[in-house]
């Protein structure tokens, strides 16, 4: 049976799925074909599309898509007490700004609308204006002065400090600490509704199994891991990669699954998104 499965090309993805794409783990009767696009073109696609049968999207998406599909317990991507980072220049008085910013006063470059990180962003600073740029393209576009402040994503949360921007917030921190200690919902994967639930649990299992091979085979996933790194070094790699692939990637759980109810949960309060998914 032919299962098409999509990821981001990035190195926290492609180290938890190493093991299931380079064909070191038995998959049974299930074939996989691999796709691989930016998480925010992953979140539209689910929602124009539906044509794979998991996909890698953020949390913030979801919202828009438990008709279609439904959250696999495996594969998810948590700040725990880290997270995206509102950045700005190493010159520009970063409590202003951020003032600036939570009056709305100040558009905030995000990596894409659907993103958890945006979601994220709105929740600190309800009256925040902001504007969709790819995620790769916001540090570029601060440089120029296209804008005083973005929120970076992915590698960007390693090498931001050496590229001459300066930290005004992390959400990370900032969720966890106002939640008493719950990890800010990012990345998840969604398989879907229509296939049948025997399907459903053997493609949960089959991915836990490729994480898990990953954990037991670190050097070598994270070799195939570098090759998505968006020029980051093997040492920034093991950083990143442990950062966003840990034991809640292997299954959130009930500290996870709080984290995502009050994710939602406050997002609907506040007008931000249409529904309360189904988890």
């Amino acid at each position: 049976m032919k299962i098409k499965i999509a990821r981001s090309p990035d190195s926290d993805d492609a180290f938890m799925l190493y093991a299931l794409e380079q064909d070191k783990i038995d998959t049974g009767i299930y074939e996989f074909e691999s796709h691989f696009a930016d998480i925010e073109a992953l979140n539209e696609k689910a929602q124009k599309t539906q044509e794979f049968d998991i996909s890698a999207i953020s949390f913030h998406s979801y919202a828009y898509l438990d008709l279609h599909y439904e959250l696999m317990s495996v594969g998810g991507s948590f700040g725990d007490n880290y997270g995206p980072v509102l950045i700005c220049g190493s010159n520009v008085n970063a409590p202003e700004l951020l003032s600036k910013i939570k009056a709305g006063e100040q558009t905030v470059l995000v990596p894409g609308l659907l993103t958890s990180a945006a979601l994220a962003l709105k929740l600190y600073a309800p009256k925040v204006n902001i504007k969709a740029l790819p995620f790769d393209q916001i540090q570029t576009a601060l440089k120029n002065g296209d804008c005083e402040a973005g929120l970076i994503i992915h590698e960007g949360q390693i090498t931001y400090k050496n590229n001459g921007f300066t930290k005004l917030l992390n959400l990370g921190e900032w969720w966890f600490e106002r939640t008493g200690g719950l990890p800010l919902p990012l990345g998840c994967n969604i398989v879907k509704r229509s296939l049948e639930k025997p399907i459903k649990q053997d493609l949960n299992f089959i991915l836990k199994k490729s994480v898990e091979y990953a954990f037991t085979h670190r050097e070598e996933a994270l070799a195939y891991a570098l090759n998505f790194s968006q020029g980051l070094d093997l040492k920034d790699v093991d950083r990143f990669v442990s950062m966003y692939v840990n034991e809640l990637s292997l299954d959130f759980g009930g500290r996870g699954q709080k984290g995502i109810e009050l994710f939602f949960k406050e997002a609907y309060q506040l007008g931000f998104i249409p529904n309360l998914p189904k988890l």
